[in-house]
């Protein structure tokens, strides 16, 4: 299945200038870890370009290691403003969204709001949040698919 075969690790990179008197925090807790080892890895989109798996044109990406069954992974200097998040369980740390023969994700994945997973990857307008204020707490419930 093709649902997710785009789905890419993020790579550790700042997107955009932040703007010290306007920034906000993302506090992001990601529930339904199988196994705690490898990363956890997310990149926050402020618009659909490259959503969700260009980490090129995400605004921030971050990976953390998976210490326990609920990640809790705080991303600052946002400004206030719509984002989407696509996170990815890495669970064997091989910095690589693993799949099987049929393109099927083999590790957890997930986006803000946790759309239902079909056919396809969720559209930016499916997934956008509200940050706003000094912090913005979200939930994501990671999907596995095998």
């Amino acid at each position: 299945m093709a649902v997710l075969a785009s789905l890419m690790i993020p790579e550790m990179a700042r997107g955009k200038a932040d703007d010290p008197s306007t920034e906000s925090q993302l506090v992001v807790e990601v529930d339904g870890v199988r196994r705690p080892k490898g990363q956890m890895c997310l990149s926050v989109f402020e618009s659909d370009r490259g959503f969700p798996s260009s980490s090129g044109d995400a605004v921030q990406n971050k990976c953390v290691a998976v210490t326990t069954g609920l990640q809790v992974i705080q991303i600052q200097g946002l400004k206030p403003g719509s984002y989407a998040v696509a996170v990815l369980h890495d669970a064997n740390g091989d910095q690589k969204a693993n799949r099987n023969g049929l393109g099927i994700p083999m590790e957890g994945f997930g986006f803000s709001r946790n759309p239902t997973i079909r056919f396809r990857v969720p559209r930016f307008n499916e997934t956008a949040i509200a940050v706003k204020g000094k912090q913005t707490k979200i939930q994501i419930r990671l999907n596995h698919l095998i």
